[in-house]
């Protein structure tokens, strides 16, 4: 087969730098996770898990041995009091943070100046839209499939993946819930595999050992293998602080280029100056045409 110059170019290219150019062309989707919120001081999934424990009057051995085990908390929370109102209701008044931490957050600045088209996010709280208020950039607010028909074209989409606190019906938080969306066909699902075919995906601010992370990137690897045209693929990447060479062939099987820090970039910044390194280059492309 031919190589052309094009592809010849194309080879030749960092990831750092098809990823620039990807998101220069606006042809780039973000995915944000809870890392880039604790960032910024949400707390932890711990905090739940100690409140549904404390609410629930169950010990804490209860859990020993479970991974990842709020879901099945928060599933027993729902059969103990029938439904998740009042707890939905603790999760509003405590899992946010004060706008002037958002303000003063380099990362949320950058994620608005890097003007992606679409943005999910898996988090329930409403840090990434504060940061679109506090920089003065529109964008349109999706958790359910009536949001996603009315969504205003030519904004950022935010699409609460998990679902948001003004509709307790899109939370994804009980065992359950989780459990329904193994089927990768609800509305946000369908938008997703859309987005999925058509652009490259950036994740950001997640853990490897999230077992729902890891089935989304396993989902789009799969649409991409029955389609029959997975050689057409958009390149998509995820950011790690470091290094780890399970993860990387595993994800590199997906179909997913992990892209880690550089030398410079400390770990606990490793983020920031990644997204740093990322509108740099896309000034520099700027600047060259």
């Amino acid at each position: 087969m031919k190589v052309t110059q094009a592809d010849a170019e194309m080879q030749a290219r960092s990831p750092r730098e098809i990823l620039a150019a990807a998101i220069r062309q606006r042809h780039a989707v973000l995915f944000v996770g809870a890392d880039a919120s604790m960032a910024v001081g949400l707390p932890s999934w711990q905090t739940l898990i100690d409140h549904l424990l404390d609410d629930l009057k169950i010990d804490r051995d209860v859990i020993d041995g479970m991974n990842d085990g709020y879901p099945m908390l928060a599933e027993y929370y729902r059969l103990k009091h029938g439904g998740i109102g009042p707890l939905r209701s603790w999760l509003d008044r405590n899992w946010k943070v004060a706008s002037d931490r958002v303000a003063d957050s380099r990362l949320h600045k950058l994620i608005v100046e890097l003007d992606f088209p679409v943005i999910y996010t898996t988090n329930y709280d409403r840090n990434l839209e504060t940061a679109f208020d506090i920089h003065g950039k529109s964008y349109a607010k999706i958790s359910n499939a009536k949001e996603i028909a009315s969504a205003r074209q030519g904004v950022t989409h935010v699409i609460k993946y998990h679902g948001d606190f003004d509709d307790d019906s899109s939370l994804v938080l009980t065992e359950t819930d989780f459990l329904n969306r193994l089927s990768f066909d609800s509305p946000l699902d369908i938008r997703f595999r859309a987005d999925a075919l058509s652009r490259t995906i950036l994740f950001i601010g997640y853990s490897m050992s999230d077992p729902n992370i890891r089935l989304l990137l396993h989902r789009i690897w799969q649409t991409w293998e029955d389609s029959g045209h997975r050689a057409d693929r958009p390149r998509s990447f995820v950011f790690m602080p470091s290094q780890n060479a399970v993860q990387d062939a595993i994800l590199a099987r997906w179909g997913i280029t992990v892209l880690t820090a550089e030398n410079g970039e400390r770990v606990e910044n490793a983020l920031v100056g990644f997204l740093s390194d990322i509108q740099a280059r896309i000034s520099s492309m700027q600047d060259v045409s």
